[in-house]
């Protein structure tokens, strides 16, 4: 009788040590858990990368630099005119990413007369570096936005393809993938987006 209690004993202290060893291990696996759940988190939402085609952003951006997305901007504020979005024209899935800064918004009416912009029949004052517009494409009309659509242009206005192109046209905010915010290559140009 006294053999089975200790050998009873003995088992419960084994189990306990097991235990004892085991919450460590099991503290360490969750720590690393939620450092990967951030880590995949982090990178889903703020570092999908995205290669600028064409110079039609220069000289804030240019062909070939790689910039990192933020993509859950848009799901706290609304995006505002000088955003530099990344979109797929028209939706379309088969088309590579376009980056554009925006410069209309929802129900406001933009046309664009002898090389300016206007916003509701105000001229729009830009404080980043543009080229000058000689073709307003469609823009040549009063375009009135709708409820979801974004007026967007390259800086380099010269060389963009841009929502004065009916292939282009208005972005509805279903189109857009998030905000271009960091520049990751060419190393020189490394660092935060300058809107």
């Amino acid at each position: 009788m006294r053999g089975l209690k200790f050998r009873r004993r003995r088992r419960r202290r084994r189990n306990t040590f097991r235990i004892e060893m085991l919450k460590p291990v099991a503290v360490w696996a969750g720590k690393i858990a939620v450092v990967c759940l951030f880590a995949f988190v982090f990178v889903w939402y703020f570092g999908q990368r995205v290669a600028v085609v064409g110079d039609s952003m220069s000289p804030i951006l240019s062909n070939g630099d790689v910039t990192l997305v933020n993509r859950i901007v848009y799901d706290a504020t609304a995006p505002k005119r000088g955003d530099i979005i990344v979109f797929k024209p028209k939706g379309n899935e088969n088309s590579h990413y376009y980056i554009k800064r925006i410069i209309g918004l929802p129900g406001e009416t933009v046309q664009i007369l002898e090389g300016e912009i206007y916003i509701d029949g105000e001229k729009l004052e830009e404080d980043y570096g543009i080229s000058e517009i000689t073709d307003p494409g469609i823009a040549a009309e009063e375009i009135e936005l709708a409820g979801d659509e974004f007026f967007v242009l390259g800086d380099d206005r010269e060389n963009s393809e841009d929502s004065r192109m009916a292939d282009v046209g208005a972005v509805k905010r279903s189109y857009i993938y998030g905000k271009v915010w960091f520049i990751v290559s060419p190393w020189e140009d490394f660092g935060l987006v300058r809107s």
